[in-house]
């Protein structure tokens, strides 16, 4: 089996490269290769490499940002995705997806499951629904994963932000009213490939595929998770940090709004597929093991 791989610079990506070498030849390719905001760019690369599944892990993640670039946030986020299940389509491939729980208003006072209406509160996940949309449509098999909180010991997250923050500061404030699961990339890498390992991808997924919610059990709060990240980091003993303060989303405005609770229900992928799902604090642990090991994430 070919897959081919986006994103592969990325969090997600980087974790993907070793937990999908094991199913067949992985060609994984970053901005380098293929630019996602061009058409053409994916549709050369997809017709080039001929594979037999496409694993799409590249998005345009910037929350705040997106509030400003909504059409750069929608050409990689709604448009590249669709094309690249068209181009699935043609080939006679498979293609995996992840969405996000940002697709969610934060409403609901319990997990969302997969038949809740989605109700984006900004850019970022209009454009994350609209790609969720615009895969379902082609008819090509799909399996589409619905995540949270996404972060690893490399690239651009909460846990290195609070680590390099709590290292710089004697104090911090973070949002203590905004409700999710943390989930760390490896496990996100590690449950696709257990999935995509029950046959070949194209009839598993055309049987089972669809959309599923993947997250880490049980949820906390922006600050818990903070909390968590402060106490177990390996470094501790060097941090500046005295004071970590609970806060109001109120009290620290951004350009998009966040949904106040956006936990997400992977009922349907556990019993689909027999997965097992940690939670989130022995995710954030294996993460801390990896950083301390220096493992090489490649």
């Amino acid at each position: 089996m070919k897959i081919l791989l986006t994103g592969k610079d990325g969090q997600v990506g980087r974790r993907l490269q070793r937990t999908l070498a094991p199913l067949g030849e992985v060609v994984a390719v970053g901005r380098e290769v293929v630019d996602l905001a061009q058409p053409d760019s994916i549709v050369r690369t997809v017709r080039a490499v001929k594979p037999d599944l496409i694993v799409n892990a590249a998005a345009y993640t910037a929350v705040d940002k997106a509030e400003s670039e909504p059409d750069l946030a929608h050409a990689i986020n709604a448009v590249a995705p669709g094309i690249m299940a068209e181009e699935a389509g043609r080939l006679g491939a498979a293609i995996v997806h992840y969405s996000t729980d940002y697709v969610f208003d934060g409403k609901k006072a319990s997990p969302y499951d997969e038949s809740d209406s989605p109700d984006p509160t900004g850019v970022y996940g209009r454009t994350k629904l609209a790609g969720e949309q615009a895969v379902q449509a082609v008819g090509a098999p799909y399996l589409i994963l619905r995540t949270s909180w996404v972060y690893d010991c490399s690239g651009k997250n909460f846990l290195l932000t609070i680590l390099r923050l709590a290292h710089d500061r004697e104090e911090l404030k973070v949002v203590d009213d905004q409700t999710g699961a943390p989930t760390s990339s490896p496990l996100i890498a590690n449950l696709t490939a257990q999935i995509l390992q029950g046959g070949n991808p194209v009839e598993l997924l055309r049987h089972q595929g669809g959309l599923y919610h993947l997250t880490a059990s049980g949820q906390t709060t922006w600050y818990g998770f903070a909390r968590a990240i402060v106490e177990g980091d390996p470094r501790r003993d060097k941090q500046r940090l005295q004071r970590l303060l609970p806060i109001t989303t109120e009290e620290y405005p951004t350009a998009a709004r966040r949904p106040a609770y956006s936990s997400l229900n992977c009922a349907k992928l556990s019993g689909t597929f027999g997965l097992s799902l940690t939670e989130w604090q022995v995710g954030l642990g294996q993460v801390f093991q990896d950083m301390s090991s220096n493992t090489e994430v490649n």
